[in-house]
């Protein structure tokens, strides 16, 4: 960051008073910039035992398969970013049934959170964001191709719960490998 986005002075980056971190500082207006992690929010979305995965049509890791899930906007509740995602990147309208993997990703400054979520009818297609989006039952997870740690490891834990007939929230941490 460069310039205060809200007077246009430069900023510096400094430990405000009364605050433990460096941050930018606009010495012009005294506004200090924070910079926080970003939620990406998705789901798990299930028909019949099958789950509902979309093949990504953007960077990174095109090609790959994934949950549906993006970015959270302002003004809406995760649960709305959930199905907002689903809707874009699959065209599938869900039920959310409960929030169920958190994992943060401290390396890239986010936050991922899945919600179980059960699929309303088989009327979905690929969004601008997919090449492709199809019902997976257990056995034909392409595992070799799923596009994020995050992905895999709630699905790892679906699967598991799924075999168990429980399904816990999970919160857990990815580290660097």
């Amino acid at each position: 960051m460069k310039y205060c986005s809200n007077c246009a002075a430069p900023v510096v980056r400094r430990v405000p008073p009364g605050d433990s971190l460096p941050r930018y500082v606009c010495d012009q207006c005294g506004e200090i910039h924070y910079q926080n992690p970003n939620l990406v929010v998705g789901s798990v979305p299930e028909w019949e035992g099958r789950l509902l995965l979309c093949r990504r049509a953007i960077e990174p890791r095109y090609g790959y398969w994934t949950l549906p899930a993006g970015f959270m906007e302002n003004d809406e509740t995760t649960g709305d970013a959930a199905l907002r995602e689903t809707l874009e990147e699959a065209g599938a309208r869900i039920a959310l049934i409960d929030p169920y993997t958190m994992i943060s990703v401290p390396m890239v400054n986010q936050v991922h959170l899945f919600y179980r979520a059960r699929l309303l009818d088989l009327d979905f297609a690929p969004g601008e964001e997919s090449l492709d989006v199809a019902l997976f039952e257990e056995a034909a997870i392409p595992w070799k191709e799923i596009a994020f740690r995050t992905v895999g490891l709630t699905l790892k834990h679906w699967v598991a719960d799924r075999a168990r007939g429980t399904f816990p929230f999970r919160a857990e941490d990815v580290r660097p490998r």
